[in-house]
Protein backbone atom coordinates (compact mmCIF):
# COMPACT_ATOMS: atom_id res chain seq x y z
CA UNK A 1 0.00 0.00 0.00
CA UNK A 2 2.99 2.13 0.94
CA UNK A 3 4.40 1.56 -2.11
CA UNK A 4 0.95 2.70 -4.24
CA UNK A 5 0.88 5.83 -2.62
CA UNK A 6 4.75 6.60 -3.10
CA UNK A 7 3.74 6.11 -7.13
CA UNK A 8 0.66 8.06 -7.11
CA UNK A 9 2.43 11.13 -5.47
CA UNK A 10 5.26 10.90 -7.86
CA UNK A 11 3.29 11.09 -10.76
CA UNK A 12 1.42 14.05 -9.07
CA UNK A 13 4.33 15.92 -8.54
CA UNK A 14 5.42 15.52 -12.00
CA UNK A 15 1.86 16.83 -13.21
CA UNK A 16 2.96 20.08 -10.80
CA UNK A 17 6.18 20.81 -12.45
CA UNK A 18 4.99 20.19 -15.79
CA UNK A 19 1.97 22.99 -15.02
CA UNK A 20 4.81 25.24 -13.54
CA UNK A 21 6.39 25.00 -16.59
CA UNK A 22 3.61 26.01 -19.24
CA UNK A 23 1.41 22.99 -19.13
CA UNK A 24 1.83 20.12 -20.73
CA UNK A 25 2.47 20.24 -24.67
CA UNK A 26 -0.15 18.57 -27.04
CA UNK A 27 2.56 16.65 -28.72
CA UNK A 28 4.05 14.86 -25.47
CA UNK A 29 2.31 12.00 -24.20
CA UNK A 30 2.53 10.67 -20.81
CA UNK A 31 3.08 7.60 -19.91
CA UNK A 32 2.19 5.69 -17.12
CA UNK A 33 5.01 4.56 -14.72
CA UNK A 34 5.53 2.13 -12.49
CA UNK A 35 4.80 2.74 -8.75
CA UNK A 36 9.03 2.30 -8.26
CA UNK A 37 9.79 3.81 -11.16
CA UNK A 38 10.65 7.85 -12.51
CA UNK A 39 7.93 9.15 -14.89
CA UNK A 40 8.93 9.50 -18.85
CA UNK A 41 8.29 11.77 -21.45
CA UNK A 42 8.40 10.27 -25.23
CA UNK A 43 9.85 12.53 -27.44
CA UNK A 44 7.38 14.88 -29.67
CA UNK A 45 7.08 12.76 -32.69
CA UNK A 46 4.66 15.41 -34.24
CA UNK A 47 5.22 16.85 -37.86
CA UNK A 48 4.25 20.13 -36.67
CA UNK A 49 7.51 21.18 -34.97
CA UNK A 50 9.44 19.30 -38.29
CA UNK A 51 7.36 21.62 -40.66
CA UNK A 52 8.24 24.82 -38.93
CA UNK A 53 12.01 24.00 -39.51
CA UNK A 54 13.18 25.94 -42.63
CA UNK A 55 13.45 23.69 -45.67
CA UNK A 56 16.90 22.85 -46.73
CA UNK A 57 17.55 24.31 -50.20
CA UNK A 58 17.83 21.51 -52.82
CA UNK A 59 19.55 21.49 -56.79
CA UNK A 60 18.06 19.26 -59.02
CA UNK A 61 20.69 16.71 -60.40
CA UNK A 62 19.94 17.91 -63.98
CA UNK A 63 21.79 21.14 -63.10
CA UNK A 64 24.47 19.62 -61.26
CA UNK A 65 25.16 17.09 -63.73
CA UNK A 66 24.83 20.15 -66.80
CA UNK A 67 27.85 20.58 -68.23
CA UNK A 68 28.27 24.57 -69.19
CA UNK A 69 28.18 25.99 -72.42
CA UNK A 70 31.69 25.46 -74.01
CA UNK A 71 32.94 29.13 -75.14
CA UNK A 72 34.46 29.93 -78.31
CA UNK A 73 37.32 32.46 -78.72
CA UNK A 74 36.67 35.12 -81.59
CA UNK A 75 39.52 34.34 -84.29
CA UNK A 76 41.48 37.29 -84.72
CA UNK A 77 41.24 38.63 -88.48
CA UNK A 78 43.81 37.86 -90.47
CA UNK A 79 45.86 41.08 -91.28
CA UNK A 80 45.70 43.00 -94.18
CA UNK A 81 48.40 42.69 -96.89
CA UNK A 82 50.45 46.13 -97.32
CA UNK A 83 49.49 47.81 -100.06
CA UNK A 84 52.45 47.82 -102.63
CA UNK A 85 54.28 51.11 -103.28
CA UNK A 86 53.14 53.23 -105.99
CA UNK A 87 55.22 53.17 -109.15
CA UNK A 88 56.84 56.44 -110.40
CA UNK A 89 55.16 57.68 -113.56
CA UNK A 90 57.23 56.23 -116.41
CA UNK A 91 59.18 54.18 -114.50
CA UNK A 92 58.98 50.19 -113.69
CA UNK A 93 60.07 51.44 -109.75
CA UNK A 94 57.87 52.41 -106.61
CA UNK A 95 57.97 56.09 -106.09
CA UNK A 96 59.60 55.68 -102.90
CA UNK A 97 63.25 55.06 -104.39
CA UNK A 98 65.83 57.09 -105.51
CA UNK A 99 67.55 55.07 -108.01
CA UNK A 100 65.57 52.55 -110.38
CA UNK A 101 67.28 50.31 -113.46
CA UNK A 102 65.29 47.90 -115.34
CA UNK A 103 67.78 45.33 -116.25
CA UNK A 104 65.76 44.42 -119.31
CA UNK A 105 65.35 47.49 -120.72
CA UNK A 106 68.90 49.25 -119.47
CA UNK A 107 67.78 52.01 -118.85
CA UNK A 108 68.77 54.27 -115.22
CA UNK A 109 66.49 56.77 -113.63
CA UNK A 110 66.77 59.03 -110.42
CA UNK A 111 63.97 59.87 -109.07
CA UNK A 112 63.30 62.30 -106.05
CA UNK A 113 59.61 62.09 -103.96
CA UNK A 114 57.91 59.83 -106.78
CA UNK A 115 58.99 62.09 -109.69
CA UNK A 116 62.28 61.39 -112.35
CA UNK A 117 64.74 64.20 -111.77
CA UNK A 118 67.01 62.68 -113.96
CA UNK A 119 67.02 59.80 -116.59
CA UNK A 120 66.29 57.86 -118.44
CA UNK A 121 69.76 56.93 -119.34
CA UNK A 122 71.63 53.89 -121.16
CA UNK A 123 72.97 51.26 -118.60
CA UNK A 124 74.22 47.62 -118.95
CA UNK A 125 74.05 44.92 -116.18
CA UNK A 126 75.81 41.81 -115.89
CA UNK A 127 76.38 38.71 -118.09
CA UNK A 128 74.99 35.47 -117.81
CA UNK A 129 76.48 33.86 -114.98
CA UNK A 130 77.19 37.17 -113.54
CA UNK A 131 73.70 39.02 -113.41
CA UNK A 132 72.89 41.88 -111.85
CA UNK A 133 70.95 41.38 -108.31
CA UNK A 134 67.08 42.30 -108.96
CA UNK A 135 65.56 43.90 -105.56
CA UNK A 136 65.89 46.87 -103.51
CA UNK A 137 68.96 48.10 -101.90
CA UNK A 138 70.66 51.04 -100.12
CA UNK A 139 73.66 52.90 -101.14
CA UNK A 140 76.63 51.41 -98.78
CA UNK A 141 79.58 53.43 -100.10
CA UNK A 142 80.58 55.59 -102.73
CA UNK A 143 84.18 56.09 -104.44
CA UNK A 144 85.32 58.16 -106.75
CA UNK A 145 88.25 56.40 -108.48
CA UNK A 146 87.73 52.57 -107.31
CA UNK A 147 90.08 50.04 -108.74
CA UNK A 148 89.11 46.52 -109.25
CA UNK A 149 91.72 44.32 -107.73
CA UNK A 150 89.53 40.82 -109.12
CA UNK A 151 88.99 42.21 -112.67
CA UNK A 152 92.49 44.59 -112.74
CA UNK A 153 89.63 47.41 -113.83
CA UNK A 154 89.13 50.93 -113.09
CA UNK A 155 85.69 51.62 -111.83
CA UNK A 156 85.26 55.02 -111.73
CA UNK A 157 82.75 56.82 -109.81
CA UNK A 158 81.79 53.46 -108.09
CA UNK A 159 78.34 53.65 -105.71
CA UNK A 160 77.90 50.56 -104.54
CA UNK A 161 74.78 48.93 -103.31
CA UNK A 162 75.57 45.06 -102.80
CA UNK A 163 78.40 43.45 -101.94
CA UNK A 164 80.93 44.00 -104.82
CA UNK A 165 77.94 45.53 -107.17
CA UNK A 166 77.89 49.01 -107.91
CA UNK A 167 76.89 51.54 -110.54
CA UNK A 168 79.85 52.62 -112.25
CA UNK A 169 81.46 54.11 -115.35
CA UNK A 170 81.81 51.19 -117.66
CA UNK A 171 81.11 50.07 -121.75
CA UNK A 172 77.25 50.19 -122.63
CA UNK A 173 78.31 47.36 -125.46
CA UNK A 174 80.20 45.14 -123.08
CA UNK A 175 78.30 43.23 -120.19
CA UNK A 176 80.20 43.10 -116.81
CA UNK A 177 80.23 41.10 -113.98
CA UNK A 178 77.00 41.97 -111.56
CA UNK A 179 77.65 46.23 -111.76
CA UNK A 180 75.63 48.16 -113.71
CA UNK A 181 77.72 50.08 -116.29
CA UNK A 182 76.76 54.06 -117.15
CA UNK A 183 78.35 56.53 -119.64
CA UNK A 184 81.08 59.15 -117.91
CA UNK A 185 78.13 61.22 -117.74
CA UNK A 186 75.55 59.30 -116.03
CA UNK A 187 78.18 57.96 -113.34
CA UNK A 188 78.90 61.39 -112.33
CA UNK A 189 75.55 62.55 -112.02
CA UNK A 190 74.93 59.52 -109.95
CA UNK A 191 77.56 59.71 -108.18
CA UNK A 192 77.13 63.49 -107.23
CA UNK A 193 73.56 62.79 -106.19
CA UNK A 194 73.21 59.45 -104.79
CA UNK A 195 73.82 59.21 -100.60
CA UNK A 196 74.37 56.54 -98.07
CA UNK A 197 71.10 55.04 -97.45
CA UNK A 198 69.62 55.81 -100.52
CA UNK A 199 67.19 53.11 -101.77
CA UNK A 200 68.21 51.57 -105.38
CA UNK A 201 65.55 49.61 -107.03
CA UNK A 202 66.53 46.89 -109.30
CA UNK A 203 63.87 45.27 -111.71
CA UNK A 204 64.39 42.14 -114.15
Amino acid sequence: MKKILAGVAAALAAVVLTACSGGTPSNVDTVPVAANAAPTTQAPTSSASSSSAEPTPTTSSSSSSAKPAPTTTSKKPAPKPEPKPQAAAGVPCAATVDVCFDVSAKKVWLLKDGKVVYGPVGALGGRKGNPTPIGTFRVSSKVKNYHSKQFDAPMPNSVFFSPGIAFHTGSLSVYSHGCVHLSPAASAKLFGSLSVGDVVQVVP
